[in-house]
């Protein structure tokens, strides 16, 4: 505790702020890190640490440090994503974030009091903000590690898709692609920390897999509708959308067991022309996305929706085709690990009193890679903002949740990252 409270002192609020403003004033939607992860890069070299990036493509990148240990202690990795989930322009965004871009959704940071707003201001770069800050003061402080501390700021971590903007033909930027990748290039660890939103310790999350239900039909005229055979297959699949909204439901009741209790939703949907309202298209489809528990793997999450959906379809007398077009599995730490019970250590030290763990969870994270490559990881992270005196209220806005940050709350996160990172690597010198 002596090297975590030296290490705690060189902690200054000023530059945490310093460093979320920098990160969210810099725009990263996923696939296009770049920028980002150069100066995250040169913040952390800036700060003593063996830092550099690792570019995916000309556009996309991961940042990376390293402070080296003494040798024979286990190395960590404190990991971020550093991609925001909407891209902050009107063009993309809009109407379907809300009819106009707030202040909020844009890469433009505000200062207001102990809160920092702006385009992923809480989620992920707050997070991020905080993983860099940890290390800084570690270094800073001289902590003579046993093992390695590692920095990982991963590109593509948010559950999307390249969007198709200026011409992208890329297909694979998100759904963990950074994270992957460092690990692939030699940035490995015993253990990871990911920095991720909720003022819990969490060793088991959801993972997903995505459905492309096609609802098939006729493609006729609406001079014709009385004389020609007419099947709409967008009115079928609304019939069928319904179904699987009330079957989520169940699904979620069957499979909710420990701290997860994975949803699913329908979210996205397209059929017919805009331009050309007189005619009904030959086929509506629409994508959904199913959260798999830790032990129910994809093939068996598929298998279940195969069953619900042939069941809705029969029932509303769709003609239905379907796919499984992506598949994450959920995954789970051993309690037991080193990794989780320092944080719980970590946590019952910050609140003051026993760690409740949050449960119902069916939130999916960069967790999912490591662990699957064989890391075992603790997910550890900030509550929402709670901005009351500020009139907006994160906990009943999803997006504002996500754009807020609380300076007081990046304190205390790099307080607990700093104490866990130097229980589990050790130190060499006690003196």
């Amino acid at each position: 505790m002596n090297w975590v409270e030296r290490a705690r002192a060189q902690v200054r609020r000023a530059r945490l702020l310093e460093l979320v403003i920098g990160l969210v004033a810099i725009p990263s939607p996923t696939g296009d890190e770049g920028p980002l992860a150069e100066y995250a890069a040169a913040e952390m070299a800036a700060a003593g640490l063996q830092s550099g990036t690792l570019p995916l493509d000309d556009r996309q990148a991961c940042a990376w440090a390293r402070l080296p240990g003494k040798g024979g202690g286990r190395d960590l990795m404190l990991y971020a994503p550093v991609d925001t989930l909407t891209i902050g322009r009107a063009d993309e965004d809009v109407p379907w974030i809300g009819p106009a871009l707030r202040a909020d959704m844009r890469a433009e940071p505000s200062v207001r009091g102990d809160y920092v707003v702006g385009l992923g201001a809480g989620n992920p770069k707050g997070h991020a903000a905080c993983v860099i800050a940890a290390a800084e003061a570690v270094a800073a402080a001289g902590v003579p590690l046993a093992g390695d501390l590692l920095v990982g700021l991963g590109a593509g971590g948010m559950p999307t898709n390249a969007p198709r903007l200026d011409g992208d033909v890329r297909r694979h930027t998100g759904q963990g692609v950074g994270c992957s990748f460092l690990l692939e290039q030699g940035l490995w660890a015993d253990h990871a920390v990911i920095a991720k939103p909720g003022w819990t310790v969490s060793h088991e999350e959801v993972g997903l897999a995505w459905f492309e239900v096609t609802v098939h039909g006729t493609h006729t005229y609406v001079g014709s509708r009385h004389r020609l055979p007419y099947r709409n297959p967008i009115a079928a699949a609304g019939q069928v959308v319904a179904g699987l909204e009330t079957w989520f439901e169940e699904y979620a009741f069957r499979h909710t067991a420990g701290t997860v209790a994975p949803q699913g939703v329908v979210s996205a949907i397209e059929g017919g022309w805009m331009r050309m309202a007189a005619v009904t298209p030959a086929a509506c489809r629409f994508r959904c996305d199913l959260r798999l528990p830790p032990g129910l793997t994809p093939a068996e999450a598929k298998r279940e929706f195969a069953t619900a959906i042939e069941k809705i379809a029969a029932e509303s007398g769709a003609e239905v085709t379907w796919e499984m077009v992506l598949a994450i599995p959920g995954t789970r730490t051993a309690p037991s690990d080193p990794v989780v019970t320092a944080a719980i250590a970590a946590f019952k030290e910050a609140e003051g009193g026993p760690h409740q763990p949050i449960t119902g969870n069916s939130g999916a994270t960069d967790a999912n890679i490591l662990r699957s490559r064989g890391v075992p990881t603790v997910r550890v992270g900030m509550p929402k903002a709670s901005t009351g005196e500020l009139g907006i209220d994160p906990s009943a806005d999803f997006q504002m949740g996500m754009n807020t940050v609380d300076l007081r709350e990046m304190e205390r996160l790099t307080r607990l990252l700093i104490r866990v990172a130097i229980d589990v690597i050790g130190v060499r010198d006690a003196g």
